[in-house]
């Protein structure tokens, strides 16, 4: 009876989402710690940059930025998406990239994200932080070369802030990443 109970409690708790203050503490290493703690500092610098940029793009990007952010409770975010970074900041003020192909899938402990197509890609795990944003650890990859696992070193580690806007659109920020500019947004949209 006692080893039911424990199979049971132990089936439900890998069922659950990692919590950012649980799992992703063990996991984020101490510069991707930096990356988020700066997150709003460096998101404002990135910002102020990019309105810099062509007049059409700052207008599609004030766009995505001015829209409601909302609970990711009761969402199921698994299934294809289309997906776009935009590269705000840095090498130059604002880079809008074509939409690419990406997926996420639930292996029952949480959210998987994986961009499936175009030169840069990305692959992760998402981690609750608070209702409506979650920590994003993932790796970056180029071409078809295998994505590292998280932890692998600054070149391939991303770390980010989701945020969801509506049923069929999401975002994630990473603040300072390795290469280019201050701040990347990996747009998702059904």
């Amino acid at each position: 009876m006692i080893a039911r109970l424990l199979i049971a409690a132990g089936v439900v708790c890998f069922a659950l989402p990692a919590l950012a203050d649980g799992e992703v503490q063990k996991l984020i290493t101490p510069a991707d710690k930096v990356r988020l703690d700066k997150y709003d500092e460096t998101r404002k610098a990135a910002l102020d940059e990019a309105r810099a940029g062509d007049a059409a793009d700052v207008k599609q990007f004030d766009a995505l930025l001015a829209k409601p952010v909302v609970s990711f409770s009761d969402k199921d975010l698994t299934g294809n998406w289309q997906c776009r970074t935009i590269k705000a900041g840095g090498l130059s003020p604002l880079v809008i990239y074509g939409w690419f192909k990406c997926k996420v899938t639930d292996d029952g402990s949480g959210w998987t994200l994986e961009k499936i197509t175009g030169s840069q890609r990305t692959k992760g795990r998402f981690f609750d932080n608070g209702e409506k944003r979650s920590i994003y650890l993932g790796s970056l990859s180029v071409n078809d070369d295998p994505a590292k696992p998280y932890g692998s070193g600054p070149q391939s580690d991303q770390v980010g802030y989701a945020f969801r806007n509506s049923a069929n659109e999401w975002r994630i920020e990473f603040p300072a990443p390795y290469y280019e500019s201050k701040l990347d947004i990996l747009e998702l949209r059904r």
